[in-house]
Order: structure tokens, then C-alpha cells, then sequence
């Protein structure tokens, strides 16, 4: 028996069906894909077929024999017809006996997902109004193989090889449940997405597709980073995305910022991120998370998603998306961007983690983020592409360089490395570090001051750690020390050990990663002014 055929004749289902039969085999599944009354709203009268029957022959054996070996079916076969068909003809079937249900309705489905992106058939439309049109046949609709056993499950085989009834049962209850590839309307009026061009690769097609749909991705941050990330996987149909980011918007991120306004400055990120993207695609559900992503909330909001993605800006949330991957055993992928360079690493289950290749997170602060060292709006454009790009590697399972490997990027030369991440011994307990009760992570590092001068006139020395181009443009009022960050930390035995000192930056971070390394060096009395001058303009 032949795996695949073409007719000129209707089909005759008992023989078909005929040809599948074995008494070894408890479970049977089909595809029926009919011809319906119209495309892209245009009335039809009726189609006609056209293939390249030797190579389309030849391919379509190849699939079948695919779908035999990979599922363990017992039988399959794919017959197409050819020629003219009137409304309602069924135009293709497919299928697959097995021992087990579950094999039938995979293999079905792999059959017509590969035929329609592979198999070289082409239709013409013949429109009501005399119109008509050849149509290559690389979409159709997505087909639900839902039956009971031993029941052929059949939904609208849609406008890639043939039309089903629209008015069909099964053809509405596809479009209910499966992401469709053509810009069809919901019963309101709106249109579906399109996710034709990444369906027609072989490495997603229907069922790929499907399982981006299934996907639950937590985006933490949406800022240069984030905004790639989260366009780019809502534009593909991720089913679900969280959104985490507890910033507003302010008029310096838009030159890297893209999905957000000018009018817009001064509403939370996060908030805004879901209203685009809800614009950009209804089906995806959005979530946004107003907050910060600590240690005591990431890992409950985490534990609903299947993968995590940092695009944060500071070593301690990259650090604690790592740990909370690690503890929950999901998939992380980190990104980083410092002027024209990035980096990019993918975290699986059982594989090399971030505090593998560094054990203990470098202080914010120490190394500037976008604010204070600068950065050109595509540098994080591009990494964060590449981190939605690998967020739907990892979605259809398909491998990738980044994996037990830090990836760098030179973006000034257009140069990238591989460096090979070697998985730590012990690194499911070491490299966890979160919340224990009691310990360092709660202790007083910051605190708010204003005015500013209260705290130099009385028990505090403040130091300014700022660079002198940044004085020069806003000098610090009141008595201080002006102490540059890198100095301060070549030499901290230059400040008094038994004296208390407020340290100043213009946001915070500079100031909080100093205090933590001046009260390791012996400086106990090393505080933090809470959110830098930035705050204390705010306020």
C-alpha cells in the first residue's frame, strides 16, 4: 500500500478506511479537509487543483514513512485529490491505525502539517463574480485531533490545500481552540492573527505552533531588554506572559524603548507593556506585575510560567532570576548589554547556571547600567532579540549554541564568542541563595535623608561617590567628601573606621554596592542614601 496518492476521482472512504484496518490497532484518527464557499471573504464557486505529482509523490511517500517511524503507527497513508472540485468535496485525507489513540492523532496531525508546507500542490480559486486566482499552498487552518478512540477526528482543512464549510462544527471548534495561521475574524469582528511565516518552517509548523500557544513566559523587566522580548514573543502567540517591572517611564528609556510614548512618561512600565501588547495580539494574555522582582515575590510569581526571562538592568535581579530557576527547575534566559557589548546565556534544568560561571553577583553599582554608563537604543535591541529568539527555541524544543555557554557580543565590531559554561559540583544547593531569615540580606543598608544637609551637619559624613563630570553639572549642597566610586573601593582603609558615613550617588546604586563592600572591608556604619539625588529631587 502506498503512503501517499493523489486522485482525480472522489474518494471512496470505506476503501480507504479499508486499507488501515488491523486487529492489532485500537486506535484510528483522520483529517477531512473540504471546500468551502469562500476565502478572505470572497464568495467561492468552486477550486481547482494542480501538482507536481512525481516530486509531490516522492515527498509525500517521504512524510508518511516520517510519521510511521517517529510515532510507532502501524499504518498511515495520505491520499490529495486533483482537478476540479466543487463546494463541499472533500479535497484531502489522511489517515494513521496504531495500537494506542494517542500515536493516531499525533502522526494524523504531523502528516497534514508537513504535506501543506512541503508537498508542492498548488489551487486556483474560482470566485463567484468570475474572478479567480492560483494560490500556493502554504497555509491552511489548524486542525484539532480531539476524538474518541477509534473515531476519526476532522476539523476544516483551510485555505492552504482546501476550504471547509464555514458554517462546519468542526472547523469552528479548530478556530476555537488552536491558533490559526490566517487573518481570519473573531465572531466580533476583529482580526485573527497570522502566524503564517513561522508556521511554514519545518521546525514549527502546526504543531510547533501549538505549543508556542501552550507556552507561559515571565518577562522580568520591560525595559531596552524587555520591549524585544515582549513584542517579539506576543507577536508569535505565546500563550501567556507575565510582565514584571516595578519602574515608570521616563523620557530618557524611549530612544531604546520603542513600545512606549512620550505622553506616556511617568505611568508604570508594566501596565504599559500589557495595554501594547494586548493591542498587538488579543490571544495572548497579558499580566502585569507592578513591583520589584525580589527574593521573598519572584518565586511565587514564577512558579506559574515554564520559562523565565531576565531583562532587568542590576546584577542582584539578574542573579535572583537565576536562583529562583534553579530552585524551581525551569529554564532562564539572561541577557545583559554594558555601551556596545551583551551578553546572552540560556539556563536549563541540570545545566550550567549563572553562578556557575560567577559565584557571587558583582555589586549594582560598580559596573554603570544604561543611565550612567550610556547606550545606543539597538545594542539592547538586539539582545533582547536574541533572548526572545531563544525563549521559542526553547518553547518548540529545538537546541542552541547559548546552553552551557556564555555568549558575547561585540556590537561596535560586529564580533561575537562562544565560551564554553562548565556546570559547577553541588550547584542545585550552592548556587541557590535565597531568602534566609536573619541573615545579611536583611540587614539596614539604606536609608532616606532629606534634607540632605540634616544628615552632614550632624551624625553622618556624607561622601559623594559620583564621577566630576556629574558634579560639575549638579554640585552636592552642604559639607561633604567628593570620593569617586573607583577610588573609594582601590582604597577603602581611607575612610575612619569608627566614623558613620552617608554615601551619595545619582541613583542609589553606586552608593548601595560601596556600603556593601566598605562594611565587608570593616566599615560597619556605611549606609546607602535610598534612590541617590534622583529621590531627593523627587521628594
Amino acid at each position: 500500500m502506498s503512503g501517499f496518492a493523489f486522485s482525480e476521482r472522489p474518494l471512496d472512504l470505506a476503501a480507504e478506511h479499508g486499507r488501515l484496518a488491523d486487529p492489532a490497532c485500537g486506535g484510528y484518527a483522520s483529517f477531512e479537509g473540504w471546500v468551502r464557499d469562500f476565502n478572505d471573504g470572497r464568495p467561492v464557486q468552486r477550486l481547482e487543483y494542480e501538482a507536481y505529482v512525481e516530486l509531490a509523490v516522492k515527498e509525500g511517500e517521504r512524510i508518511v514513512a516520517e510519521a510511521i517511524a517517529r510515532f510507532g503507527v502501524s499504518h498511515a497513508r495520505c491520499v490529495h485529490r486533483v482537478g476540479d472540485l466543487a463546494l463541499g468535496e472533500l479535497a484531502v485525507w489522511v489517515g494513521v491505525s496504531a495500537p494506542h489513540r494517542g500515536e493516531a492523532f499525533a502522526a494524523c496531525r504531523y502528516i497534514i502539517d508537513e504535506v501543506k508546507h512541503r508537498v508542492p500542490i498548488w489551487k486556483k480559486e474560482h470566485y463567484v463574480d468570475g474572478d479567480s486566482g492560483w494560490v500556493n499552498c502554504e497555509r491552511c487552518a489548524a486542525v484539532t485531533l480531539d476524538a474518541a478512540p477509534g473515531v476519526a477526528a476532522s476539523a476544516g482543512h483551510d485555505p492552504g490545500h482546501a476550504h471547509a464549510h464555514h458554517h462546519d462544527a468542526a472547523d469552528a471548534h479548530a478556530h476555537a481552540d488552536t491558533p490559526t495561521t490566517r487573518p481570519d475574524r473573531h465572531p466580533a469582528g476583529l482580526r485573527r492573527p497570522d502566524y503564517s511565516r513561522q508556521v511554514v518552517l519545518p521546525e514549527v509548523g502546526e504543531a510547533g505552533q501549538a505549543r508556542i500557544r501552550r507556552g507561559r513566559v515571565l518577562v522580568i523587566g520591560a525595559g531596552g531588554l524587555g520591549v524585544p522580548v515582549l513584542t517579539y514573543l506576543a507577536g508569535a502567540g505565546v500563550g501567556a506572559l507575565g510582565v514584571v517591572d516595578g519602574d515608570v517611564l521616563e523620557p530618557s528609556n524611549l530612544h531604546r524603548q520603542t513600545l512606549y510614548r512620550l505622553e506616556d512618561a511617568g505611568r508604570p512600565k508594566a501596565l504599559l507593556a500589557a495595554e501594547r501588547l494586548r493591542a498587538l495580539n488579543p490571544e495572548v494574555d497579558v499580566r502585569a506585575y507592578v513591583e520589584r522582582a525580589d527574593r521573598e515575590r519572584l518565586p511565587a510569581l514564577a512558579a506559574g510560567y515554564d520559562v523565565l526571562v531576565d531583562c532587568s538592568d542590576n546584577f542582584t535581579t539578574r542573579f535572583v532570576v537565576n536562583d529562583v530557576a534553579v530552585a524551581l527547575g525551569k529554564p532562564a534566559v539572561l541577557a545583559s548589554v554594558y555601551q556596545y557589548e551583551g551578553q546572552l546565556q540560556v539556563l536549563k534544568p541540570g545545566g550550567a547556571c549563572l553562578r556557575c560561571v560567577w559565584p557571587d553577583a558583582a555589586r549594582d553599582g560598580v559596573v554603570g547600567n544604561c543611565a550612567e554608563a550610556g547606550v545606543l537604543g539597538p545594542v539592547p535591541g538586539v539582545l533582547g532579540s536574541l533572548q526572545a529568539l531563544e525563549v521559542l527555541k526553547l518553547l518548540l524544543g529545538l537546541t542552541t549554541p547559548a546552553e552551557d555557554a556564555v555568549i558575547l557580543v561585540d556590537l561596535a565590531t560586529l564580533e561575537s564568542r562562544r565560551l564554553r559554561a562548565h556546570r559547577a559540583a553541588g550547584c542545585a544547593g550552592a548556587c541557590v541563595r535565597l531568602p534566609r531569615a536573619g541573615g545579611a540580606e536583611t540587614a539596614v543598608l539604606e536609608i532616606d535623608v532629606d534634607p540632605l544637609e540634616a544628615a552632614a551637619s550632624g551624625e553622618y559624613v556624607v561622601v559623594d561617590l559620583r564621577e566630576p563630570h556629574e558634579v560639575l553639572v549638579e554640585p552636592l549642597p552642604g559639607p561633604h567628601l567628593h570620593i569617586p566610586l573607583d577610588r573609594l573601593l582601590d582604597d577603602p582603609a581611607q575612610l575612619d573606621a569608627g566614623r558613620r558615613y552617608l554615601l551619595v550617588c545619582a541613583r542609589g546604586q553606586r552608593s548601595r554596592a560601596a556600603a556593601e563592600t566598605l562594611r565587608g572591608a570593616g566599615i560597619a556604619a556605611a549606609y546607602s542614601m535610598r534612590g541617590g539625588l534622583s529621590a531627593l529631587r523627587a521628594r
